[in-house]
């Protein structure tokens, strides 16, 4: 959102003058026209922050858990409206039409043109998220995406520009650092010293799988693009990446660009000398799920199995306590919110997520060509 600066410069030949005037004074010349213009400052800084003098209106693109969660929280906040929403499926967009009472857009070009909206929700399939981004833009909204904000890096660097050129809010959603299990990570990382390993593996058993966008490899795009945190929740902790090593297997079934499993393995080495081992798999062809998150320091190791954590060090083992992760997508929403109406910080810069993207689409390079790629 833009600020309109005011720079205010007054010379004078005494650099000790008084601007606050004494309660038992008369006003001198010099002491009125500053306070004059001080007012004028105070007031033009209250009518920027109040850009939004009314709710703001919204538009949701895409039906699925992220929107409902969305919609909801904009709903029950007297800062905003939904003004309408679309997505892929027609019987998906009738019943979110009626169970949030809103209106119902044939297609998201309509629905991000209108005049009538400030912000646009993006929640739709990975493969659009790019393009819908900068048609909001190019029209002046305020824009919350759930990530990755392209399949693309090239793209999603473009789109941070014209971001900013237009002066617009562009807020990558990345619940998992508002999460239970990344607090606890930051909070006990002093506690095991200079980290020299971590390991991430998350594989989720879908049987049957779904023949749906999530099993596509072109809506959904390649695995460490489309499911960023995996990257994000290291980088974010640990800065900048050196090399990455790849390997990916897919099943496919009949139907063009679909399978019914998939593995990605990769590893990440870090420029600070730390070593990071990504496993991420779903399908049919798996007998069982896992999330198995490790970090190993020179004076101990943090491990969390599914929702079960564990510190261990010289003095023993004790339990790490999680957060729920109910209401993530309410929190986030409602830090928007905030943002735009109060000019409160966010908690993560588009920068960041954008970064991640950059170590993703490195690993895709090196998928491919069957070598470490540097970035």
């Amino acid at each position: 959102m833009g600020r309109l600066k005011i720079i205010l410069i007054f010379c004078s030949q005494s650099p000790s003058l008084p601007v606050s005037p004494s309660p038992h004074l008369p006003l001198l010349p010099y002491q009125s026209k500053i306070m004059e213009l001080s007012n004028l400052q105070v007031d033009l800084r209250m009518s920027l922050v109040s850009q939004f003098s009314r709710p703001i209106q919204v538009g949701i693109v895409g039906t699925g858990y992220a929107a409902k969660r969305r919609a909801e929280t904009f709903i029950e906040d007297e800062r905003s409206q939904v003004y309408g929403v679309t997505g892929y499926t027609p019987e998906n967009v009738a019943d979110f039409c009626q169970t949030y009472d809103v209106s119902a857009y044939e297609n998201w070009q309509d629905l991000v043109t209108n005049e009538n909206l400030d912000l646009v929700v993006i929640c739709n399939a990975n493969h659009l998220h790019g393009k819908v981004t900068k048609l909001a833009l190019e029209n002046n909204k305020n824009v919350i995406i759930e990530y990755p904000l392209s399949l693309d890096y090239k793209e999603a660097s473009e789109l941070l520009e014209l971001a900013k050129k237009k002066e617009k809010l562009l807020h990558i959603e990345h619940i998992e650092i508002l999460g239970g299990m990344h607090r606890a990570v930051q909070k006990y990382l002093p506690r095991i010293g200079k980290v020299f390993y971590g390991r991430y593996q998350t594989i989720d058993r879908k049987d049957p799988a779904p023949v749906k966008w999530t099993f596509n490899k072109q809506l959904f795009g390649f695995p460490f693009k489309a499911a960023l945190p995996r990257i994000h929740r290291f980088t974010h902790l640990f800065g900048e990446v050196k090399s990455v090593n790849c390997h990916h297997q897919y099943w496919d079934i009949e139907k063009e660009n679909y399978y019914h499993a998939c593995l990605c393995d990769a590893q990440l080495l870090f420029k600070n000398g730390l070593i990071v081992d990504l496993i991420y798999g779903k399908g049919d062809i798996f007998l069982a799920s896992d999330r198995t998150f490790e970090l190993y320091g020179e004076t101990g190791k943090i491990i969390f199995e599914g929702i079960e954590g564990k510190l261990i060090t010289s003095e023993g083992t004790e339990p790490i306590e999680l957060e729920s992760r109910r209401g993530l997508f309410a929190l986030d929403t409602r830090m928007v919110l905030d943002h735009l109406f109060d000019s409160k910080p966010l908690y993560i810069k588009p920068e960041s997520s954008i970064y991640a993207l950059k170590v993703g689409e490195t690993a895709h390079q090196s998928a491919i060509s069957g070598k470490s790629v540097y970035l």
